[in-house]
């Protein structure tokens, strides 16, 4: 998982104040900004979308996705936006691994 997702990233999560919630999953208490589980589901934000761009530090960026190109913040949640794409994940591609069968 990447170091960057926090907790308030998964579908899972349902906050109970500006520090902690609870995991859906687990009926656990967990801290926002701790490292996510191995149950993580990611949930639709405006940063992972391919429509979110050109953000600041503090994560402020324009969103192309509406025509009027509208500024927005890349944690705000964006499970009901008809314009949100998630964003293409660059694979590897896969080596070609040569077959030896036993009589070559």
């Amino acid at each position: 998982m990447s170091e960057d997702l926090r907790h308030d990233d998964c579908q899972n999560f349902i906050p109970i104040d500006v520090a902690k919630g609870i995991c859906n999953y687990t009926q656990e208490i967990v801290l926002i900004d701790h490292q996510v589980c191995s149950k993580f589901a990611q949930l639709a934000k405006c940063k992972i979308c391919s429509y979110f761009k050109k953000a600041d530090d503090k994560l402020i960026g324009l969103c192309t996705g509406i025509n009027d190109g509208y500024w927005t913040y890349g944690d705000l949640k964006a499970v009901t936006c008809e314009s949100f794409s998630r964003k293409k994940v660059p694979t590897r591609s896969a080596k070609k691994v040569r077959s030896m069968s036993p009589t070559e």
